[in-house]
């Protein structure tokens, strides 16, 4: 146990969080794999489309911004958010590295999201998920987000996506 807990420290002494745009060079191996991850999950049309849908200056400061966690200057995890409303940030594009997955790292990347969207004044965060990714819909659930009843359910009560909210802590 005490090996684990000891790696554990190690590896956090080598991860760093930073705030980035979309023209970072950090920012393509997220957009590469994000995009072939969805590819796999729910086919290429629909990976391109979610990609095109919103473009780069959707998550341009002041309103937007894209946050990377890197381990030893490479990027293994990062998302990004836009603005939705006066209120209200949009996360986007939540990804971990294949290769580093299991080790809290997409917690790491939606809690500085969440931070840095609070910084710019916003006061409540909204996300979707897709229906196969039942790891990122426990993720937001453990991180305290309410998943909607009724956004993403079709008239039949199947569900189509999943739509989660959660309050930020005030400034």
């Amino acid at each position: 146990m005490a090996v684990a807990a000891e790696q554990a420290q190690v590896r956090e002494g080598r991860l760093r969080t930073r705030v980035a745009t979309m023209a970072d060079p950090g920012v393509r191996p997220m957009l590469a794999e994000l995009t072939a991850e969805y590819a796999d999950r729910y086919g290429p049309d629909v990976a391109a489309g979610e990609m095109r849908a919103h473009p780069d200056a959707e998550f341009a400061p002041p309103h937007g911004a894209v946050v990377l966690v890197e381990e030893d200057g490479v990027p293994v995890a990062g998302g990004a958010f836009r603005r939705l409303d006066a209120r209200t940030a949009e996360l986007k594009r939540v990804w971990t590295a294949r290769a580093h997955r299991r080790r809290g790292l997409a917690r790491r990347a939606v809690e500085a999201l969440e931070t840095e969207a609070a910084r710019r004044g916003y006061t409540r965060v909204h996300l979707t998920t897709g229906p196969s990714q039942p790891a990122a819909v426990a993720l937001y659930l453990a991180l305290g987000y309410a998943l909607s009843g009724s956004e993403g359910v079709d008239a039949s009560g199947r569900r189509l996506y999943y739509a989660f909210a959660k309050a930020l802590p005030g400034r």
